[in-house]
């Protein structure tokens, strides 16, 4: 499996012959593998990518990059692979790993909007508009009668929005800039500009 950290930069379009296509541009990597791990040491097989050169790390983190042999690293990101062996620590990871056409799962986090109301949270139409009703953009009935006298769990209510952890499948590379670390991806990608994202090989084609 291939993979990679990176930073939504934004969206733009690219031409291929007489079709426009929308893409997302990704400044990715390059990474390094900071730790393996694997079922023999720690029950299972993966291994550490960091992202981003840092000066600010404390005493414990800067002995775990010493080992490695990279510079200090702000984003460490793990990945499950199956085979921990085919990958060496210290080795770095840029965008030439992947090839325009290939079809990856991107995983960011969506934007924080904070506490929002029913019907912005979930979409809720509210009660009518007119000036009697009284009843206008509030959730409405949430009780249960005597029996269970609760209310269920997962009930759609006012709350945090947005900021969650998002994985859009099957996104295709359009384009591939290897001197400048940016990968183009068809279609959006969660999170704002700067965000940070994951790319992974697309687990079902």
């Amino acid at each position: 499996m291939k993979m990679i950290i990176g930073r939504k930069i934004g969206m733009t379009r690219v031409f291929q012959g007489d079709k426009v296509i929308p893409v997302t541009v990704i400044k990715a990597g390059p990474c390094y593998v900071v730790q393996k791990k694997t079922v023999e040491t720690d029950g299972y097989n993966a291994i550490q990518l960091g992202f981003e050169e840092t000066k600010k790390v404390n005493k414990p983190m800067e002995g775990v990059f010493k080992k490695a042999g990279v510079k200090p690293l702000r984003i460490l990101k793990e990945f499950r692979v199956e085979e921990p062996e085919k990958f060496e620590v210290g080795q770095e990871i840029k965008v030439d790993i992947f090839d325009e056409g290939d079809k990856v799962d991107i995983t960011g986090w969506s934007k924080g909007r904070g506490f929002a109301g029913a019907m912005k949270r979930w979409g809720f139409r509210g009660g009518p508009k007119s000036h009697g009703a009284k009843f206008h953009r509030e959730l409405g009935s949430v009780g249960q009668h005597s029996e269970p006298a609760r209310i269920f769990k997962g009930k759609k209510m006012p709350g945090q929005y947005g900021n969650e952890r998002v994985t859009i499948l099957n996104s295709e590379i359009v384009k591939i800039d290897v001197d400048n670390n940016l990968i183009a991806v068809k279609g959006g990608v969660p999170g704002a500009r700067g965000g940070l994202v994951l790319i992974r090989t697309a687990k079902r084609g």
